[in-house]
């Protein structure tokens, strides 16, 4: 060990090594006393060694309880004092360092995600090997900035860098930081990279991970008169300073965040180069990457590897993220065992992402009133998808109570999407008012089941208006934008008029939508009465079954 450490260790543990010494010195001293007691008492007169041999028990065992109780008091206060008190200050985080050794999360353990491995593997490179970045005069970086949907990867791929850095860690979260009481965020900012700098100094760099950073990092406002502002507003500042302050001295000590907001929500001044300098985007994984992560996860369960095809679980999981992934595989094995399967199947992961995708089987009766209702309006949807929407598969019809609905068509998407286009959008609005249609083409009246339909298309419609620039009217502009700074600013940048124009340019794209939707459906209707009927019997129809009802009618999906 050398003096590097022994200053450390000295610096962190400075009042046990202080009680350790005065218990040392009070030993030596009682034993100097008792050896001196017994030389005196082996000089003096033997009538005096009896009568305090008479007395020596009782004595002994008063001064001995006294000791144990004295000693005890005062271990006890100063372990609360300058230990447990201060590891439970409002300002002190008690959060400890873990060796990235200790971690265990290595790049292969990390599926996917290639472009975001190869930013963060120069990352690992400039922290572990500075000597060529200093040869040339560059810096290491500060701040690495992770974006991207939940459940993708980003405090795994985190750690991964902790463990192939090889460098103490240090997790927190964001909103750990913020408390009710002014100041306390700051504080726990500075302990946080005091302790870091400790470390940086002894094992030659440290890694501090803030996830869900936007708690702290959100864009800084005015205090509106309680408090909290001014709170989050000092931790940021505090975060900013403390950032700035690496350097000062050229520690080795990088701070990972992580956030699921758009970068746009974060404060400025934390983006800004010197401190988050780079960002990387850890998104959703695609067909190659998706397979990879079922075969990873599949790898720890026994399953039935002829009955279970990895690469058509990679086709059919389009938009779902590693997290998802993990869950499908952990449902199917309970789902397995409850059936009493040996083995992993097909039918089981299906089962799994039904139940995942659709809810819980509710058991409930439905009368038939409500199941002829039901059968109708999951009918209008999936009679629009199959015929307006090639992008997405009819993947089941269900008029059996799930969650909190009373039936659900499930329309995965077939491959990835990155951009919609007007009609995508305007197909999306269609589908959504399909069962709006088809109970009034039916019954002439709706139910109350089209609340939820009638919230995503109005907000499909919303957003082509008001920021897409998809109105009759041609307006063009991101009116959303205005409104947030119209929010903050207190400033008023949309006129009265200008909402109204917006807004009938919505109602207009839904009404021809469903218009659109009802001439469909009336052109359709036996295929919508024979699809009704058979839900009605079976109360649940497969992708097999479907297809089979739509060939018997001569439908075709139309290209995509």
């Amino acid at each position: 060990m050398n003096w590097k450490k022994i200053k450390f260790y000295f610096g962190l543990y400075w009042i046990r090594i202080t009680i350790a010494l005065v218990a040392a010195i009070i030993f030596i001293l009682l034993n100097i006393i008792v050896i001196n007691g017994l030389k005196a008492w082996g000089e003096s007169e033997s009538y005096l060694r009896q009568s305090q041999l008479a007395v020596a028990p009782l004595q002994m065992f008063i001064w001995g309880v006294m000791g144990i109780i004295q000693g005890t008091v005062y271990v006890f206060m100063m372990y609360w004092l300058f230990y447990k008190r201060g590891s439970t200050s409002f300002t002190q985080t008690s959060k400890k360092s873990i060796s990235g050794e200790s971690i265990g999360i290595t790049w292969n353990d990390v599926i996917g995600m290639d472009e975001a491995k190869q930013e963060s593997l120069e990352v690992v490179k400039l922290i572990t090997d500075r000597a060529q970045l200093q040869h040339i005069g560059g810096k290491i970086l500060r701040g690495i900035l992770m974006l991207g949907p939940p459940g993708c990867g980003k405090t795994y791929l985190a750690k991964a860098i902790a463990t192939e850095a090889g460098l103490p860690f240090i997790s927190m979260s964001g909103s750990e930081f913020v408390e009710m009481f002014v100041g306390v965020g700051a504080g726990r900012i500075r302990n946080l990279f005091k302790q870091a700098r400790q470390l940086a100094d002894l094992n030659g760099g440290c890694l501090i991970f803030i996830d869900e950073i936007d708690a702290v990092g959100a864009q800084r406002s005015t205090d509106r008169g309680f408090g909290g502002q001014t709170e989050t507003n000092t931790t940021l500042n505090q975060l900013l300073v403390e950032m700035d302050g690496l350097k000062e001295k050229d520690m080795n000590i990088v701070i990972i965040g992580a956030t699921n907001m758009p970068e746009y929500f974060l404060d400025a001044a934390l983006l800004r180069p010197g401190r988050f300098d780079r960002k990387i985007i850890v998104d959703k994984p695609n067909l190659e990457d998706r397979q990879k992560l079922f075969a990873y996860y599949l790898k720890n369960v026994k399953y039935d590897e002829k009955n279970v095809k990895i690469d058509r679980l990679g086709r059919i999981t389009v938009g779902n993220s590693p997290a998802d992934i993990a869950n499908i595989v952990r449902e199917a094995a309970l789902i397995a065992v409850r059936n009493k399967n040996p083995l992993i199947t097909m039918k089981d992961i299906d089962d799994a992402r039904e139940r995942i995708a659709l809810g819980i089987k509710r058991r409930i009766k439905m009368p038939d009133k409500e199941k002829k209702q039901a059968a109708f309006h999951e009918s209008g949807h999936a009679i629009i998808t199959y015929l307006l929407a090639p992008s997405k598969d009819v993947f089941k019809i269900t008029i059996t109570p799930r969650g909190h609905t009373g039936g659900a068509t499930w329309v995965p998407e077939r491959e990835e999407k990155f951009i919609e286009d007007q009609n995508e959008l305007l197909n999306e609005i269609r589908i959504s008012l399909g069962s709006y249609a088809a109970e009034k083409i039916k019954f002439g009246f709706t139910t109350s089941g089209v609340g939820g339909d009638f919230a995503n298309a109005l907000y499909t419609a919303h957003n082509m208006v008001w920021r897409l620039g998809m109105g009759k009217s041609g307006i063009i502009g991101d009116f959303h934008a205005l409104d947030f700074y119209r929010r903050v600013g207190g400033v008023p940048l949309i006129s009265e008029e200008m909402k109204a124009r917006l807004d009938n340019d919505v109602q207009s794209i839904m009404q021809n939508c469903l218009k659109e939707a009802t001439e469909l459906l009336r052109k359709e209707e036996p295929l919508l009465e024979r699809l009704a009927g058979e839900l009605v019997k079976k109360e649940e129809l497969n992708y097999d079954e479907i297809e089979a009802i739509f060939k018997e009618f001569g439908k075709t999906r139309p290209p995509a």
